[in-house]
């Protein structure tokens, strides 16, 4: 990452925590790299406001994030319901429709979206685009579970097209094993597609856990430039 896209993370960052963390709220926390500053942002905000804020994790990295930067953490059992949450997104549409989980992390993400009231995307403005598939050519994550990824991928070939590659590790041999201890595929599509129906269909499929796609789930999406400029984008 280079300098001049990590101006825009902290400036989309920045901007989404000032306009929407409030004192009191619960905060579901995302992941990946524009995600480090936001908790950085809300801890700044977090010593000189006493915000009290109660920070649910996505992910082992956002864990970690949390109690590194000396938020309070919670979890979804003592906190079902969430007020807001602030994650990244690997692409997003004209309709803020999403691609998520290039890092691996989507199923608690999107179940901590789920349970919260509003989700606030950032991003360098690399990740913005019209249709999904424009900038994001790794295709559509998809967690299965390991004893089912081979007839996985047959069928998502059969039904769709293209092609779904087990994600495998850099630094291990072997496939990636997400924070749940399961198999990630990543479909490899051709052409625009009705997005709804895709990820309704692939849900349908015995052994897929959930999708990457976060459809009609984003109250924002915040843009930010290499010379600090940030665009909001809302449906």
């Amino acid at each position: 990452m280079t300098d001049r896209d990590q101006i825009g993370k902290i400036a989309a960052a920045t901007q989404a925590v000032n306009e929407n963390v409030k004192a009191g709220q619960i905060v579901g926390i995302g992941s990946g790299s524009t995600i480090v500053f936001a908790v950085k942002r809300i801890a700044e905000r977090n010593k000189t406001e006493n915000l009290n804020l109660i920070c649910i994790p996505t992910s082992f990295q956002a864990r970690q994030l949390i109690q590194d930067n000396g938020l309070i953490l919670g979890s979804l059992e003592t906190n079902p319901e969430i007020d807001i949450a602030i994650d990244g997104a690997d692409e997003v549409d004209g309709d803020i429709n999403l691609i998520k989980g290039g890092g691996g992390c989507l199923m608690q993400e999107k179940i901590i979206a789920s349970c919260a009231k509003e989700l606030f995307i950032i991003a360098d403005n690399r990740k913005d685009s019209t249709t999904l598939g424009t900038t994001w050519t790794k295709g559509v994550p998809i967690e299965v579970l390991p004893m089912a990824y081979r007839p996985v991928q047959l069928k998502i070939e059969q039904i769709f097209g293209g092609e779904a590659k087990l994600r495998m590790a850099s630094n291990k041999a072997g496939p990636v094993v997400t924070d749940n201890g399961n198999f990630l595929i990543d479909w490899i599509f051709d052409g625009v597609q009705d997005w709804h129906q895709v990820d309704s269909q692939l849900k349908g499929i015995p052994g897929v856990i959930e999708t990457g796609l976060f459809l009609n789930m984003t109250k924002a999406a915040y843009f930010g430039s290499p010379d600090g400029k940030v665009i909001v984008r809302t449906k």
